[in-house]
């Protein structure tokens, strides 16, 4: 069951100009600031800048539906007709996530906390 879409991830080149342009636009500083990844909380919200989205296939951003579990979401959607995009991995902190593409070659993804 998802609990609908609540992480935005985008593949970002510069991080640090990334970090103060997206701290302006949303108005509150990161609660994450790692060199592998900067988080913003708005309201049940969040916002992600990964500086590795681009080397890992990232052409923009991704949005995450929250899920109980994501390897049942992600064969679930695969006998929907989705294609795996990524597999199942540990993205950090004991969460999971994993990507499927549709028909039409749009993304979602699945993070299992």
């Amino acid at each position: 069951m998802s609990h609908g879409i609540k992480t935005i991830i985008v593949p970002v080149r510069d991080l640090a100009a990334a970090r103060s342009l997206y701290a302006t636009v949303l108005g509150v500083a990161p609660y994450a600031d790692e060199p592998y990844y900067v988080g913003f909380r708005v309201g049940d919200q969040e916002i992600g800048l990964d500086p590795n989205g681009h080397h890992h296939g990232m052409t923009g951003p991704v949005g995450y539906c929250h899920v109980g579990d994501v390897a049942t979401a992600l064969r679930e959607a695969v006998e929907a007709g989705w294609l795996t995009r990524q597999d199942v991995k540990d993205v950090g902190g004991g969460q999971l996530a994993a990507v499927v593409e549709d028909p039409s070659g749009n993304v979602l993804g699945f993070l299992q906390r």
